[in-house]
Parts: structure tokens; sequence; C-alpha cells
């Protein structure tokens, strides 16, 4: 059977989109523990590996979550401490990265993104509000008490919000990629270097100049 030409062009385009909209990649070895000492002058898509002769158990295993973080220093009232390579070096190749949040009363982890990861956030103590937006402008909220969880799609803006004014709250989050990365709205919008011009800002939010400019203070830019 003879594949017309747009018809071939369409599959591969579905090929390659479906390539690109792919989470990390699968590991070809069981392990590839990260080289935390390599010389940077070599770039890779991750991190390089150390000889699979030299692993030990202490390669696969942190206590980096087990402290809580410092919610006093930053005006939002929260803490993110990754378990990543760098402290978990067993985790490169894996597509995974998690995250302790600590979040003082009446803390907020303000809208944000993740353009590589999907993120799942299982309340350990405390009560929280947390939330996404999809594509369409539509919230999807739920109060999270211990044990419970809630799963943020790739991408899109969320957010985590202590209702306790006074006592703190903590989640621990997993998210499916080595590098997920991390976009808070408003000070990507606010403090970008070099910065967005007055003028878009304000026909963008529908805000004044002296608006764009203390909100500009107000988050450090």
């Amino acid at each position: 059977m003879k594949t017309s030409l747009p018809l071939l062009q369409l599959l591969l385009g579905l090929n390659l989109l479906s390539g690109l909209a792919s989470s990390d990649p699968d590991p070809l070895q069981d392990y590839c523990i990260a080289d935390t000492k390599a010389s940077q002058s070599l770039f890779i898509n991750g991190a390089s590996c150390i000889n699979p002769n030299s692993a030990t158990s202490s390669h696969f295993t942190t206590s980096a979550l087990a402290k809580p973080g410092n919610t006093s220093a930053n005006r939002f009232g929260f803490n993110v401490t990754l378990a990543n390579t760098a402290n978990l070096p067993g985790l490169n190749t894996m597509g995974l990265t998690m995250a302790r949040i600590d979040i003082a009363g009446n803390g907020l982890v303000p809208p944000h993104s993740h353009p590589r990861a999907s993120e799942v956030t299982i309340c350990l103590e405390g009560t929280i509000l947390v939330g996404f937006i999809d594509t369409s402008n539509r919230q999807f909220t739920q109060t999270l008490r211990p044990g419970d969880s809630f799963v943020f799609p790739k991408g899109l803006i969320h957010f985590l919000y202590n209702v306790d004014t006074k006592g703190p709250a903590l989640t621990v989050s997993g998210l499916n990629s080595q590098n997920p990365g991390v976009q808070i709205a408003s000070i990507a919008t606010f403090t970008s270097k070099p910065t967005i011009i007055d003028e878009v800002l304000e026909k963008g939010f529908q805000i004044s100049g002296q608006d764009v400019g203390k909100i500009r203070r107000n988050l450090g830019g």
C-alpha cells in the first residue's frame, strides 16, 4: 500500500511531537550515580557518571529532607529543600526530584510552574489549600490535611497556602524530572533581567506605572 506524502508528513510530525512530549529518557543501565566532582568543562544533558564499581549504598540515600527549612528567608513564608543529584547522586537519570516544603503560618508558595515535570504533593503536617489553573483558566482547589495528596499537572500554574495563621505546615513532593525547573509567575514577570518595559506590564495587568514600581520594589526587583 502506497502512503501519500501529506499523510507521511503528518505521521512523522506526530511522531516528533510525541517524542518532544515525553518525560526524562529511561536510563540505559542499572544506575548512573552523578559524579558531583566532575569537571564542568563537559556539558551533557544530566550529570556524568562515576565508575559503577565504585557505587555504595550511601549514593542512594540522603538526610537532606529531614531538617526543617528557614521559612523567614523570603517574604512569602516558605522554604523548599530539594533532594537531587547534588545530595542524592543515585537519582541521576532516574527522572525524579523530591522536595520538602515548609510553610510558615499564613505562608504561601506563590503561583508558579514546573515546565518539565508533573508534581504530586503529600501533606504531612498542618492544613494547606492547594490549587492549579488549567489552560482554560479553570481553577481546581482542595484543602489538604495530614495524609492527603494532590497532583499538579505538568507546566500548569499552581500554589500552596497555609490556611493556619500561626501553625506551620509541611509537605513532601515528588516530581517526575531530574530537572523540573521552577518559575514563580510574579517574580519572573516583575523582576526579570533586563526588566519588561512598564507599558507592557501596565497593559497586561491593567495597572498604573506607580503600581508597577511598587510591585517591583516589593518583590526585590
